[in-house]
């Protein structure tokens, strides 16, 4: 145990919970961070949200675990950001921090000296990674993402925190868990240094409904009693672990135009399946998408606008 835990300058002594804002860097901007130490000896767990301002069911589930998990409950420590992107959710800015226009879950591992997005993802991995044994990252379905529920764990790590990411995804009362082999972003980071990590997908089209957040706290609660860091008796374990996708294809928008999709979140669909097309602006078609192989949609864009380069469907393979 830690009789007295500390982090950007908050502190919590044993058996407490503190909360304050952590200054990034030499910048203006911080982020809103409940530290929680518990009466018991354990592992600490780091819990973001909110790299996505829009995000919202993530953000709220953090907020809540922050107010209403007890310390005597926990044994090790617990660190909540809600949320990392505090710009973006000010603004209701979608994706990207808004000083810079940049996605900070693609600034990693950051840069001291970058810019604000930049300057963010360098603080989680150098002051928030290097406290944690374990991480989970809150996302969802963005303004104009609409998605089913879903998470990633990294396959191209070490295979013991391959394995060890692979349990706490297993507990999540999910449809699909994705074996993502990307080295980039918050969880595929934090994987690369040797912390077993996750990124949950729950919630979308920049909604913050109440069962999404709930299910949300009790995915979160699930991850924390398997690696017993939380004593909650009262938790239920789904049936059987999502299912394990380890291909999947993200569609980007050859060129600028309207988006209008022919599938569904959650959708099965079939190789040289139509996924949607774009047109001009005096509708005349401009692209058509088909899919290249057997699966499920993971997410669309619910977007009339789609710039190029802009992801318009994403599908994980699937024999089905």
């Amino acid at each position: 145990m830690k009789p007295i835990f500390s982090l950007g300058g908050i502190t919590a002594e044993r058996g407490t919970k503190a909360q304050g804002f952590i200054k990034v860097l030499d910048t203006g901007t911080v982020m809103p961070v409940t530290l929680i130490n518990g009466e018991k000896q354990g592992k600490t767990m780091l819990i973001t949200s909110g790299v996505h301002g829009s995000e919202y069911p993530g953000i709220l589930t953090a907020i809540r675990l922050g107010a209403g998990l007890d310390p005597k409950d926990i044994s090790g420590q617990i660190i909540l950001v809600h949320p990392v992107n505090l710009q973006a959710f000010s603004k209701r800015c979608a994706a990207v921090v808004p000083e810079d226009g940049k996605n900070i879950n693609r600034m990693f591992p950051g840069d001291e000296k970058g810019s604000i997005a930049e300057k963010i993802a360098y603080v989680i991995t150098n002051e928030f990674f290097k406290a944690a044994d374990y991480y989970m990252d809150f996302h969802g379905g963005d303004l104009y993402e609409s998605l089913i529920p879903y998470a990633y764990f990294s396959g191209s790590c070490n295979s013991k925190v391959v394995q060890a990411s692979k349990k706490m995804s297993q507990v999540l009362d999910l449809p699909y868990m994705v074996n993502c082999m990307e080295t980039s972003g918050t969880f595929g980071c934090a994987a690369m240094l040797g912390i077993p990590a996750i990124l949950v997908e729950r919630g979308c089209n920049g909604l913050c409904l109440k069962d999404d957040v709930e299910k949300y706290i009790l995915d979160a609660k699930r991850v924390l009693k398997r690696l017993d860091i939380l004593a909650d008796d009262s938790l239920i374990f789904p049936d059987k672990a999502p299912l394990e996708l380890t291909n999947v294809c993200y569609t980007e928008a050859k060129s600028t135009g309207c988006w209008l999709p022919a599938v569904t979140a959650g959708q099965k669909i079939r190789k040289g399946d139509k996924l949607g097309y774009t047109t001009d602006l005096f509708g005349q078609i401009i692209d058509t998408y088909s899919a290249e192989f057997d699966g499920v949609v993971l997410y669309h864009c619910a977007s009339l606008s789609a710039p190029k380069g802009s992801e318009l469907v994403a599908y994980g393979e699937l024999d089905w």
